[in-house]
């Protein structure tokens, strides 16, 4: 089951594209987190949504956002894949345990063996505030995100 606006979001800690640990929590009494899950690194979509968040890093930097992205590809993708695309925020491995952060949310595909298209904005009190949960073919818009952040 998807979690829900309203909901605590669970706690993880994840190796980004340099192999920093990185943890929710660290960001949470701090700034807003938007939790970005993807399902596959190098392809189109995926592709294009990242590039759009890279793209708009600064609007959503002043709108007090840390951007997460996650997905359950390995280190070594996401680390060509970023020195590729110049994406600079990280990009976190959910490769193993496999997806159990995706699980955790309720955005792992078993089909697929990945994540499913699903973003959650975190609010500093650790609270998600904001969810959508798209269809694979179908990006998601940065657009949403500035307007759930500047609701906070």
């Amino acid at each position: 089951m998807t979690l829900k606006a309203g909901q605590k979001a669970p706690d993880f800690t994840l190796k980004d594209q340099n192999k920093s640990e990185v943890t929710l929590s660290s960001f949470v009494p701090k700034t807003n987190v938007v939790i970005v899950f993807y399902p596959f690194t190098f392809t189109p979509v995926c592709e294009g949504e990242m590039c759009a968040l890279r793209d708009d890093m600064k609007a959503l930097e002043s709108l007090d956002a840390q951007v997460l992205a996650i997905s359950c590809d390995s280190l070594f993708a996401h680390k060509k894949w970023a020195e590729e695309n110049s994406l600079d925020f990280p990009i976190l491995t959910d490769f193993w345990p496999h997806g159990e952060v995706a699980k955790a949310y309720g955005v792992f595909n078993e089909d697929l063996g990945a994540a499913s298209r699903g973003t959650f904005i975190v609010d500093k009190e650790g609270i998600i505030r904001f969810t959508v949960l798209n269809a694979l073919p179908d990006a998601r818009t940065i657009e949403d995100y500035k307007k759930a952040l500047a609701d906070l």
